[in-house]
């Protein structure tokens, strides 16, 4: 059976969420390591700069993934019309899109960093 592009996006939405959901888990699995960071001698620890670092890279990737795909969603905007659709950008899906693109990348580094992490314990 085929999925509906509404179904799609429920989906998608579900295992972002999921994933999201983990990142208190992953600040208190994370507390222990900066606690140990924050005694050594070092200015940054190890784990202290890998979690600078991941979510500078994934606020700058949510960005341009929700600048793309509103840049897409205007791009359609005219082809909706002539097809007699109401366009993306007026009824709402354009901005659901573009949320979900710019909260995948965060999705992605809690979900990674769970597993890194859990490995670790």
């Amino acid at each position: 059976m085929r999925k509906t592009g509404n179904s799609r996006r429920v989906q998608e939405a579900a295992s972002i969420g999921g994933d999201l959901m983990l990142a208190p888990m992953v600040a208190l699995m994370r507390l222990p390591l900066m606690a140990m960071d924050a005694g050594s001698s070092q200015p940054w620890g190890t784990e202290t700069a890998h979690a600078i670092n991941e979510k500078t890279v994934a606020v700058a990737e949510g960005a341009f993934a929700a600048q793309m795909s509103f840049l897409h969603s205007a791009s359609r905007f005219w082809p909706e019309i002539f097809a007699g659709r109401t366009p993306s950008l007026f009824n709402g899906v354009a901005a659901e899109r573009s949320i979900s693109a710019a909260l995948k990348p965060a999705s992605r580094a809690v979900k990674a960093n769970f597993r890194r992490l859990s490995n670790k314990a």
